[in-house]
């Protein structure tokens, strides 16, 4: 199969529906793409109804591009992430992987230009956030919940308002940042350096302000970001977990028991907000964002030094801290009810305490005027216990 061929299959895939964001290529299904959060299949002419084992090899062979690093990846680790430019229309951060012992790939589509922050919606802290000078910032969530783009609108923000010299260490790299107020230097897994943690180490003798850091993947990439943060950088970058608690803890867990008193002490000086998020269907088609957001204060650090306890969790501190920014998915879910933005369904399917979502969903049906309940007939019973003179 020749470029021609795979660049021709994937403009038809990106032509078969609107909004798409991924393209699956699996054995034993046709070409699917993502669109607006669901898998469709891709007519192609001559039809083809069902790919084969070989099929998706070929293809797969075709994206990796004999690159020997790639293949090793693959072979060694069962996947391998690459990138790939359909000149003229997308670029795509790659991921081949091994299933059953045949080869799977998924495409995700990046972006060409680079959103701001109000195009994307995001909440008006958002800037404050932009605005930190050194420490660490954590944006977290699934695989495509956005991560990348809500750094990327963080990172031109930057870009607009200050002048620094800004390093990006990326697994592909996806937004291209053009000089404006900062410097850029933005480096790719594989090509410009070979692990996170080398890169991250290189980048504290390359005199940056702020560094991005593609993902904190392991311990060793964990303990230079935090040097680089204590040492007056600062530090952007993702995990994949699904709240602040959980992304406190799973840094930890990175490190041995005799390690966690001085890693404690480390993430208490240096995090200064952790932002989780997640995709929701948008009533009309396509997505909207729900976050969590945690920002510094001193009960942040007295519980990061001293673990969580009763009445002194991160949710109970993220719900005292609305008036600085801070936001729980709950009440953030329960304000996209209110805009009409979800429905009730998808807002208690995502919810992560689903009483407190629905007391809150009842709260603006009351205040609507709606019903909150389907029960109707009930009335009090104004004879119940009293005597009916009957004598025995």
């Amino acid at each position: 199969m020749r470029r021609q061929e795979i660049d021709y299959i994937l403009g038809k895939m990106l032509d078969s529906h609107n909004n798409v964001s991924d393209l699956n290529i699996t054995v034993g299904k046709p070409f699917q793409v993502e669109s607006a959060g669901q898998l469709k299949p891709v007519d192609l002419d001559p039809p083809l109804s069902r790919l084969t084992p070989f099929q998706t090899e070929i293809f797969a062979m075709n994206l990796i591009n004999r690159d020997r690093r790639l293949m090793e990846f693959l072979i060694h680790e069962g996947s391998c992430d690459a990138s790939y430019e359909l000149i003229g229309r997308a670029r795509f951060r790659v991921n081949i992987f091994s299933q059953s012992g045949n080869y799977s790939v998924v495409l995700r589509k990046l972006e060409t230009r680079v959103p701001t922050s109000s195009e994307l919606g995001l909440p008006k802290v958002f800037e404050t956030i932009a605005r930190e000078k050194n420490g660490i910032v954590l944006v977290t969530g699934a695989t495509g919940s956005g991560k990348s783009t809500s750094l990327a609108a963080m990172l031109d923000q930057m870009n607009g308002e200050q002048s620094s010299h800004i390093i990006t260490l990326e697994d592909p790299i996806e937004y291209r940042h053009s000089h404006k107020q900062s410097t850029f230097n933005q480096r790719e897994l594989g090509i410009d350096f070979d692990s996170f943690a080398n890169g991250l180490r290189a980048a504290l003798r390359q005199a940056p302000k702020v560094i991005l850091v593609g993902e904190m993947r392991d311990r060793e990439t964990v303990e230079i970001g935090l040097s680089a943060a204590e040492t007056g950088h600062l530090v952007l970058s993702t995990l994949h977990t699904v709240d602040a608690g959980q992304t406190i803890n799973r840094i930890l867990g990175m490190f041995s028991t005799e390690e966690e008193r001085q890693i404690r002490i480390r993430l208490a000086d240096t995090v200064r907000w952790i932002v989780c998020q997640r995709l929701l269907p948008k009533v009309g088609g396509g997505r909207v964002a729900a976050f969590e957001i945690l920002g510094t204060n001193l009960r942040v650090k007295d519980t990061i030094l001293n673990g969580e306890s009763e009445g002194k969790t991160y949710r109970d501190i993220i719900e005292a801290g609305k008036a600085f920014g801070m936001v729980t998915f709950d009440d953030y879910i329960i304000d996209l009810y209110r805009q009409g933005l979800i429905t009730e369904e998808t807002a208690m399917a995502y919810a992560t305490t689903k009483g407190v979502v629905g007391r809150g969903i009842d709260a603006v049906k009351n205040e609507k005027g709606e019903k909150t309940t389907e029960i109707e007939g009930l009335e009090v019973d104004k004879g119940y216990g009293k005597t009916t003179g009957r004598t025995w």
